[in-house]
């Protein structure tokens, strides 16, 4: 299926829900890689704000392009390479459908008092 970017140039982008691993399946518990880098992968909840509407996102990051720590709840954030791709699936015998987010990375801007 083919990928859109997503421009978050213009956007207030903060963090909604925390960084936690990404489940590849809830049965076994095993944690969701990166097929490209290896990595781990987790998902982040973003809230993203532009033109007078905003939006809550789930974005997969690969666990190399989340920082250690500084990703609070309400952190404003730069999100690197954001991707939506649509889905879907059937899963006894139920059809899902809908749109998945993805990121390179997504980092903590430092507010401009704190810059030297």
């Amino acid at each position: 299926m083919p990928s859109f970017k997503v421009d978050t140039s213009t956007a207030f982008v903060f963090v909604a829900v925390p960084p936690a691993p990404k489940v590849a399946n809830r049965q076994t518990g095993e944690i969701a890689i990166d097929r490209e880098t290896g990595s781990p992968m987790v998902t982040v909840g973003l809230t993203v704000a532009d033109e007078g509407e905003a939006n809550l996102l789930t974005v997969s990051v690969p666990k190399s392009g989340i920082p250690g720590e500084g990703l609070a709840v309400g952190t404003p954030v730069a999100v690197t390479g954001l991707k939506a791709r649509d889905w879907e699936s059937e899963f006894n015998g139920q059809k899902r459908h809908g749109i998945s987010f993805r990121a390179v990375a997504v980092t903590a801007l430092v507010p401009a008092s704190v810059q030297g």
